[in-house]
């Protein structure tokens, strides 16, 4: 237990605790964000069996807003800030992966386990806010 708390504080001084505090919040508000695109499209736009085409829609929205809050925010004060493409399609990478990594976790305890779709969620969610974390932090905004 003495390790943990001295783990924590060694985190909070080098800035990463306060930073995965602010990546978790605004992650929170992009997922907000997703889902009031999402979910009118998919109640009013598309039918039921076509709900799949308000992913695009709500991941463009999403994720733009995501980039400037974690640009801006999460990250703020640590890195580097490409003015150019680069680090905006770098982030649009990682976010990608991280949408494909839970969709895998999904899949594998759904389709392959035999699970309720509610089941992999909280894995799901948490291994792919600390990958995508991971990946933000040392590759988009280094």
């Amino acid at each position: 237990m003495v390790s943990l708390i001295h783990r924590l504080d060694d985190l909070r001084r080098s800035g990463v605790l306060g930073q995965l505090i602010r990546f978790g919040i605004a992650g929170g508000i992009s997922t907000v964000i997703y889902s009031a695109v999402y979910l009118p499209l998919t109640f009013w736009v598309f039918a039921r069996k076509d709900a799949v085409y308000a992913v695009p829609f709500a991941f463009a929205v999403a994720v733009t807003a995501g980039y400037f809050l974690h640009s801006r925010w999460s990250f703020k004060g640590h890195g580097t800030r490409d003015p150019g493409p680069r680090q905006k399609v770098q982030f649009v990478a990682v976010q990608g992966s991280g949408v494909a990594l839970n969709a895998i976790i999904t899949w594998l305890g759904t389709a392959v386990l035999g699970y309720p779709g509610w089941v992999p969620l909280l894995p799901a969610v948490g291994l792919a806010t600390i990958f995508t974390f991971i990946l933000n932090r040392w590759l988009v905004f280094r």
